[in-house]
């Protein structure tokens, strides 16, 4: 980095404590960009160029369960200073939902189309059916400025809207099964076409993303027609080795034209349905599963011709440097230590309540003996949460990162995030955990990491190591311990914590305990 762009990115963050933004949108200016997508404007906050709602596909609800399309490239000045809408989903977490929801947003230093700085593309969480990049956690200011990247968060379909499998019942739906996706990599049309303007290389994309987003990147790494689009990527939580078969997609669908009413054997209806209507049928039981219905990526044989990461990882990504990473205690966040599932929990009933969480077939009693016997100390809560962070949520990383491990992807990097919330103790180093640590965001409403010097120090590190991979293809930088890639049988692990150091297989264990049982992912 050049003097003059270290000296441009200290005044940026200004002394100020990272994550913490009291004047983040003080001295709000404007900043106009002419790309090839148009001419667009946004505003200068604090030293960063910020552009919310840019269009990058047409409103889908005149294109409902279809492939997006671009948009006309506009001749007026389009205004990118407000979020634009999210996609419709289950709660009224947002104020705004609209089918006409494919919108990005950008921070980026400068405008300027000579710096050819490394882009660091997010994509949310939420599975495929909720969620939104318009949460404070995912907000770009600190990441553009401390590490000299341009920062693109992205929404697109979710739900039924986007994974919806119809071909099977009408072939004028040949891509709704992953029309989700197909809104990802219409994004990444739109940044390698325009990126350039708005200070941007789009030779150096990396999409980053946690969750639902992540697995929406591992897919990705498995679809050719996103081959080229971007050149480096990291999964936080967010594993997805295989995909829905077509045959259970279709079930899934014919549940959920059950749930509406509807007969299969016309589908114009569902052209014309309210999209509340949508959204409340997704209500209906999963005929696989159980539960309510599940959507995500389908092996439709057009757009996914084989599952990302079973038997092996797709070759067209095996030379992508990537970081897989999960949290130390994934289910801490999305299993209620007050609700039913732990309420009265013993060591009677443990075996009983862990079972249907485990998602294998694995006998549970089995698995609350093996644990009591490593960890004598642990409560039954303490264990519950622990096998079902090493029997659900953290072994698909496991299965990835070993698959590329056997496949010769000399460039990846995995990481266990360690750093216990400082505010609630009790939950961990808990899912989602990581996002605000990587964005920098420590303040955000919804972070658990504090604003301490703790947490400053691992969100700087984590902060720079995806920017690295970004701007060079390899995580590893001053302020961190030596990270070395990710290799057979040692399974080198960067582990963040109040002392971040890399450790050999660090849960050995657990590992080798539910590799007696073979891996079956939920939804395939």
């Amino acid at each position: 980095m050049s003097d003059a762009k270290v000296t441009r990115r200290a005044a940026m963050v200004g002394g100020i404590a990272l994550g913490i933004a009291p004047s983040i949108l003080s001295a709000r200016t404007s900043a106009d960009v002419r790309a090839s997508g148009g001419w667009y404007a946004g505003l200068d906050e604090s030293g960063i160029k910020v552009f919310r709602g840019i269009r990058y596909g047409e409103d889908t609800r005149k294109n409902r369960f279809s492939a997006p399309v671009a948009p006309r490239v506009s001749r007026t000045i389009q205004q990118a200073t407000q979020f634009a809408a999210s996609c419709p989903q289950k709660g009224d977490r947002y104020a705004r939902t609209s089918e006409d929801c494919l919108f990005l947003n950008i921070w980026t230093p400068e405008a300027d189309p000579r710096a050819k700085r490394p882009v660091m593309l997010y994509i949310h969480g939420g599975a495929y059916s909720t969620g939104s990049v318009i949460d404070p956690l995912n907000f770009g200011h600190h990441l553009a400025a401390r590490e000299d990247v341009v920062v693109v968060t992205v929404n697109h379909r979710l739900n039924a809207l986007g994974y919806l499998y119809l071909a099977r019942l009408d072939p004028r739906f040949a891509d709704s099964g992953n029309a989700g996706q197909l809104d990802l990599i219409l994004a990444l049309q739109w940044v390698r076409d325009n990126i350039a303007a708005f200070g941007g290389d789009p030779g150096r994309v990396m999409v980053f993303g946690q969750s639902g987003g992540g697995a929406k990147i591992a897919t990705m790494m498995g679809m050719p027609a996103a081959k080229g689009l971007f050149h480096a990527a990291a999964t936080m939580s967010g594993q997805q080795v295989t995909a829905s078969g077509p045959l259970n997609a279709t079930a899934r669908a014919r549940a959920y034209l059950a749930a509406l009413g509807m007969a299969e054997t016309s589908l114009d209806t569902l052209l014309d349905l309210p999209t509340e209507r949508l959204v409340e049928a997704l209500e209906a039981t999963d005929p696989v599963l159980g539960g309510g219905v599940y959507m995500g990526p389908v092996l439709d044989m057009k757009w996914l011709t084989r599952h990302p990461f079973w038997p092996d990882p797709n070759p067209q990504s095996n030379a992508m440097p990537m970081i897989l990473g999960n949290t130390r205690d994934e289910t801490r966040a999305f299993i209620d230590p007050d609700g039913p599932k732990l309420q009265g929990l013993n060591w009677d009933n443990l075996a009983e309540r862990i079972a249907p969480e485990l998602k294998v077939d694995i006998l549970p009693e089995w698995v609350v003996a093996e644990f009591r016997k490593r960890y004598p100390a642990y409560s039954p809560a303490d264990i519950f949460y622990a096998a079902t962070t090493s029997g659900r949520s953290w072994r698909g990383q496991v299965e990835e990162a070993d698959a590329r491990a056997r496949a010769g992807a000399a460039r990846t990097w995995v990481y266990q995030l360690d750093f216990r919330s400082p505010t609630r103790p009790e939950r961990g180093a808990p899912h989602a955990h990581d996002i605000p640590l990587v964005f920098g965001t420590l303040d955000a409403e919804g972070s658990l990491t504090g604003t301490g010097a703790d947490a400053q120090r691992v969100s700087a590190q984590m902060m720079t190591a995806f920017a690295a991979l970004a701007r060079s293809g390899s995580p590893g930088h001053a302020r961190l311990p030596d990270w070395p890639a990710y290799a057979l049988p040692e399974r080198a692990t960067m582990v963040f914590d109040t002392e971040t150091r890399a450790v050999n297989d660090p849960r050995q264990w657990e590992r080798e305990l539910f590799a007696r049982v073979p891996y079956i992912q939920p939804g395939s």
